[in-house]
C-alpha cells in the first residue's frame, strides 16, 4: 500500500544502442512495462520519421485484418480469444522472424496471401448470388405470367365468339392480353382463329390492336411507389400486375434477405415503353423477356430447363460459400493473434521513430524508467545485443539533471485496478502526488453501501461478486462483450460494494425491509405480549437510560420498524449520518492537499491554501459534524425533565425521583418543584428560569435545537442561539464565523502576494499522454505568468473550494435520499406483493412471491445498483 499511496520513483536514463539490434531491445523491453520513452526529434513531422515506413506496413496490416474480423462477423463467426496477453509477449519470435523487418514481410506475404483467396471467394460468391437470384427470378416471372395468361382463357374465349358474331362490322371486342392460348381450346375456336389468320385484313387489324407488356421483379419495399410512380407517368393507361415470390432473396452486396415480387404491364404506346423503361431502371428492377404464351409446351420447356440451371448454381454457389466459411473459420482462430503481434511491431516501431540518429549504425534514446528496474532495462538491452552477436557496445546510463517532468506509474493488481482506473478517468495524479484511489478503495464501496444498505439485497450483490471471481480464470482467456468485460475488471469492487450493502444494512437493521430481531428489543410497548397494542401507544425502554442494558449491541433496534414514527425517525438519522460522510471525506481530501505540500516542500502552498481551507472548513463545517454528534451524545430526556416543574402530590406525582434525570434530586419548600430545586410555585414557570444549566436563548439549553436553524443562524444572525447546546455557544460561533471569513482572502491574496514579491511562478501546465506504461509524455512546458494572471487563477481556485465546500455537503444528501429510496421501494414491493397475498391461499401466495421475485431482480438489484454506483461515482469525482 505505501508503494501504491505514491507512484514510482522514476529515473531518467539515456540508451544507446545497435541498429539492427534495437528492434529486440525494445521488444525485449517493453515486455517489462517499465520504461516510457522521450521524443528526441520534436522538430520532425510524423512523415519524415525514420521508421515512418514500418509503420505504414502496420497500418496496412491492421486494415488487413480489421477486413478479416468484418468478414468473419458477417458470417456471425466468433473471434477466438488469442491466450493470455503476457503469455503472448512471452513467446520468442519464430526462426525465421530473427529481425522485425522479416516478421512483417512473412506477416504481409501471409496475410495478402488469405487476404487474396478471400476477396476473389467474396467477389464469385457475389457473382454466383447474383446468377441465382436472376434464374429463381425468371422462373417466377414465367411461373406467374403462366398462371396469368391461363386465368384469362375464359374472357378470351367470350372474346373469340364476339369476333365472329361481328366478324362483318367495324366495332370488334379484344382480349386486354392481346395474346391467347391453352390446352383445352375447342375445335370450334380453333377454326375461326384459322379462318381469321387466313383473312390478311383481320390478320393486320389483330397485330395493330395487340397489347405490349413488360415484365420483371421489384423489391416489395419499393413496389407502392413504383405503382403510383408508373400510374403517374402514364396516366393510368396501362394496366399493372403483381405477384410476390415465394422465397426471399439474398442481396449480393449486403447478404441480407430481400422481399421481392414479380409485376407485369400492359401498354399500347411506343412513349410509355420509353417512360416504363427508365422507371424501371430508376426503382433498380430487373427486367425479363416473355417468350410466346401461346406456345404452352415450349414455355413448359423452358420453366425445365430454368429450374435445372437453378440446381446447378445453387450446387456451385453452396460449394462456394463452404470454402470461404472454412477459411474465414481459420481466420477467426488467429485473427487476435496476428493483430498482437501487429501491435507490438507497430508500438515499436514508433518508439524507434523517437529515437536520434547521431552516429551511423547507432541508435540514441532517452526516457524515465521506474528507479528499481534500471538494472533489468541494462541486462535485456545486452541480452538483445548477444542474442544478435553483435560487437558494438551498448550503453544505458543515468541523464544528468535538470530532467523534464517524469510521467506518473502505479504499480496495481486484480483488486486495485479498478479504482486506478476510476482516479485516471478523472484525472492522473501528477508525479509522486498522493494517489487518491488508495482511499477510493475503502470510500466507493462504503458509500456504495450506505445508498445500499440491506442485508438480503446485498447478499445476492456479495454473491454475484464471488462467482465472479471463482470465473476469473476461465474469463480471462476468453473474449468478453463490454458489458461482461467491465463486471470481470470491476469482480473485487463488487464484493465489497455487497459487503458494505451487507455491513450498512445490519447499521439499518434492514433485510428485504424487514427488521430483523438478532439481539433482543431494549424497547416495548404496553399490551405488546398480549398483542393488544393500541394505536398511538409509546413504547418504554425496558432499562435505564444509557446503560449498557439499554443500548441495542450493533445497528438501530428492529422496533423502529414497527413504529408510527419510522419515516421521521429514518429520515433524521440518515440524514446527518450523510452529512457526517460527507463533510469527513471532503476535509480528508483537504488534508490531501496539505500531506502534498509537505512532501514537495511547497511552503506557500501549506501556509496560504492548505491552512485557510482547513480554517474554513472546520469552522463552519466541522463543527456542523460537532453539534450533530453532540446532539446524539446528550439526554434530553434527563435535561428536558430537569426544567419540568412536577407536582408532588398532582398526578407527575410518580416521575419524582426517576431513574431518568442524570443529577440529585433536591425538594423545594413548596409542593411544585423542579428535579434540581427550584420552586415554581414561588418563582413562576418561565422555561429559561427552570433549567439549571444558563447557557442562553429560549430554553437556557434543556430543550434540544433545531440544527438547521442553529447553522443558518451562524451567518445570517451571528451571536444568536434560540436553544444552545453548551454554554457559551454564541460567543464560539462568532469565532468561528470570523475565523471562516478571515480564511477567505488570505487564500485569494496571500499566495500571489508572495509570489508577486519572489516574482516566481509556479504555474506548470503538463501535457499527459501514455506511451508504454501509464503517465505524462515526460515533456515540461513552463510558462510565465504575471500577476493578473496569477490572482486569476487564486480566484478560480478560492471560488471553486468554497462554493464546492457548500455544493458538495448538499450533493453527498444524495445518500440519505438513495438509501431511503431503496428501502422505501423495498417496503412497497413487499406490502402489495406479498403481505396482499399471504392471507388469501397458497396459488395467490406463490402468484405473489413470482411478483415480488421479479421485482426486486430487476428494480432492486440491477436497476438500483447502477442508481448507486454511478451515485458513488459521482461523489468521488
Amino acid at each position: 500500500m505505501p508503494r501504491w499511496f505514491r507512484s514510482e520513483i522514476m529515473s531518467y536514463v539515456s540508451l544507446i544502442v545497435n541498429e539492427d539490434a534495437a528492434h529486440n531491445c525494445l521488444a525485449d523491453i517493453g515486455k517489462m512495462g517499465v520504461i516510457q520513452f522521450t521524443d528526441l526529434n520534436p522538430e520532425l513531422t510524423p512523415f519524415q520519421r525514420r521508421y515512418v515506413s514500418f509503420v505504414k506496413r502496420c497500418d496496412e496490416l491492421e486494415r488487413t485484418l480489421r477486413f478479416f474480423v468484418s468478414e468473419c462477423e458477417k458470417l456471425d463467426l466468433i473471434i477466438e480469444s488469442a491466450g493470455d496477453i503476457d503469455e503472448f509477449l512471452d513467446t520468442p519470435l519464430k526462426p525465421d522472424d530473427k529481425t522485425g523487418s522479416e516478421l512483417l514481410k512473412n506477416m504481409e506475404a501471409e496475410l495478402e496471401t488469405y487476404e487474396a483467396q478471400l476477396r476473389e471467394l467474396n467477389k464469385y460468391n457475389e457473382k454466383l448470388i447474383t446468377e441465382y437470384n436472376a434464374k429463381v427470378e425468371r422462373q417466377e416471372v414465367l411461373q406467374k405470367a403462366k398462371q396469368l395468361f391461363m386465368s384469362n382463357w375464359p374472357r378470351r374465349r367470350n372474346s373469340s365468339l364476339q369476333r365472329r358474331r361481328h366478324s362483318d362490322g367495324d366495332e370488334e371486342s379484344h382480349d386486354l392480353l392481346g395474346m391467347g392460348g391453352g390446352e383445352d381450346d375447342d375445335e370450334d375456336d380453333d377454326e375461326d382463329d384459322d379462318e381469321d389468320d387466313e383473312n390478311p385484313r383481320t390478320r393486320a387489324r389483330n397485330m395493330d390492336m395487340r397489347f405490349s407488356s413488360i415484365t420483371g421483379v421489384v423489391s416489395v419495399e419499393e413496389k407502392e411507389r413504383f405503382e403510383r410512380m408508373i400510374f403517374r407517368a402514364t396516366r393510368g393507361n396501362c394496366y399493372v400486375r403483381f405477384s410476390a415470390l415465394k422465397q426471399a432473396l439474398n442481396d449480393p452486396e449486403t447478404g441480407n434477405l430481400v422481399e421481392k415480387c414479380v409485376f407485369i404491364v400492359f401498354y399500347k404506346s411506343l412513349s410509355i415503353e420509353e417512360k416504363l423503361d427508365r422507371i424501371c431502371n430508376a426503382f433498380d428492377a430487373h427486367l425479363y423477356s416473355l417468350p410466346d404464351m401461346d406456345d404452352v409446351a415450349s414455355v413448359d420447356r423452358e420453366l425445365t430447363e430454368n429450374a435445372e440451371e437453378i440446381v446447378d448454381s445453387r450446387m456451385v454457389l453452396l460449394k462456394n460459400q463452404d470454402t470461404r466459411f472454412h477459411l474465414c473459420e481459420m481466420l477467426s482462430k488467429n485473427a487476435e493473434r496476428w493483430t498482437w503481434l501487429v501491435l507490438r511491431e507497430k508500438t515499436i516501431y514508433h518508439s524507434l521513430n523517437q529515437f536520434k540518429a547521431d552516429v551511423s549504425g547507432m541508435l540514441r534514446g532517452a526516457g524515465w524508467v521506474i528507479a528499481d528496474r534500471v538494472e533489468d532495462v541494462k541486462d535485456a538491452v545486452n541480452k538483445a545485443h548477444a542474442n544478435m552477436d553483435m560487437s558494438m557496445p551498448s550503453l544505458v546510463d543515468y541523464v544528468p539533471q535538470p530532467w523534464p517532468t517524469a510521467p506518473t506509474h502505479f504499480k496495481t493488481n486484480k483488486f486495485t485496478y479498478g479504482y486506478q482506473e476510476f482516479v485516471n478517468t478523472y484525472g492522473i495524479p501528477r508525479y509522486r502526488e498522493a494517489n487518491p484511489a488508495l482511499f477510493t478503495a475503502a470510500t466507493f464501496p462504503f458509500l456504495f453501501g450506505v445508498m445500499y444498505g440491506d442485508i438480503g439485497h446485498g447478499f445476492f450483490l456479495f454473491c454475484a461478486g464471488l462467482w465472479l471471481i471463482s470465473q476469473e480464470k476461465k474469463h480471462d482467456n476468453q473474449k468478453l462483450g463490454e458489458m461482461a468485460e467491465g463486471m470481470h475488471m470491476g469482480r473485487y469492487m463488487i464484493v465489497m460494494m455487497g459487503f458494505f450493502a451487507i455491513y450498512a444494512g445490519f447499521v439499518y437493521n434492514d433485510c428485504f425491509s424487514l427488521g430483523l430481531n438478532l439481539f433482543g428489543s431494549r424497547w416495548e410497548f404496553e399490551g405488546q405480549k398480549e398483542n393488544e397494542v393500541k394505536d398511538n401507544e409509546v413504547a418504554y425502554q425496558k432499562s435505564a437510560h444509557g446503560s449498557p442494558e439499554s443500548v441495542y449491541p450493533f445497528g438501530l433496534d428492529p422496533i423502529w420498524h414497527v413504529a408510527g414514527n419510522e419515516l421521521l425517525f429514518f429520515n433524521s438519522f440518515k440524514m446527518k449520518l450523510s452529512v457526517i460522510f460527507g463533510i469527513t471525506q471532503m476535509f480528508a481530501g483537504t488534508c490531501l492537499k496539505g500531506a502534498n505540500a509537505i512532501f514537495f516542500n511547497e511552503k506557500l502552498d501549506f501556509f496560504f491554501e492548505f491552512l485557510p481551507m482547513v480554517a474554513f472548513s472546520a469552522s463552519l463545517f466541522l463543527y456542523m459534524v460537532f453539534l450533530i454528534v453532540m446532539k446524539w451524545c446528550i439526554n434530553w430526556d434527563s435535561r428536558m425533565l430537569s426544567s419540568t416543574c412536577i407536582d408532588l402530590k398532582g398526578e407527575n406525582a410518580g416521575s419524582w425521583g426517576s431513574a431518568a434525570y442524570d443529577g440529585e434530586w433536591i425538594k423545594c419548600d413548596s409542593e411544585i418543584c423542579t428535579p434540581w430545586g427550584y420552586d415554581c410555585g414561588l418563582n413562576g414557570y418561565d422555561l429559561g428560569d427552570r433549567c439549571p444549566l444558563n447557557y442562553g436563548g429560549d430554553g437556557d439549553g434543556c430543550q434540544p435545537p433545531n440544527l438547521i436553524t442553529t447553522l443558518i443562524n451562524i451567518a445570517l444572525q451571528p451571536g444568536v442561539v434560540d436553544e444552545p447546546l453548551y454554554g457559551g455557544q454564541a460567543m464560539v460561533q462568532i469565532v468561528l464565523l470570523s475565523i471562516a471569513f478571515a480564511s477567505v482572502p488570505i487564500l485569494l491574496l496571500a499566495k500571489p502576494y508572495f509570489l508577486s514579491l519572489k516574482s516566481y511562478s509556479p504555474i506548470i501546465h503538463a501535457e499527459e499522454d501514455s506511451s508504454l506504461i501509464q503517465g505524462n509524455d515526460g515533456e515540461e512546458h513552463d510558462e510565465e505568468h504575471g500577476f493578473g494572471e496569477i490572482v486569476i487563477h487564486q480566484a478560480i481556485e478560492t471560488i471553486e473550494f468554497v462554493l464546492g465546500m457548500v455544493s458538495n455537503t448538499a450533493s453527498y444528501l444524495r445518500l440519505w435520499a438513495l438509501s431511503l429510496a431503496h428501502s422505501e421501494l423495498a417496503t412497497v414491493f413487499w406490502d402489495k406483493a406479498m403481505l396482499t397475498t399471504l392471507n388469501l391461499n397458497w396459488i395467490a401466495a406463490s402468484m405473489g412471491f413470482i411478483v415480488f421475485a421479479g421485482v426486486t431482480l430487476g428494480v432492486l438489484l440491477m436497476m438500483d445498483v447502477l442508481e448507486c454506483f454511478l451515485h458513488a461515482l459521482r461523489l468521488h469525482w
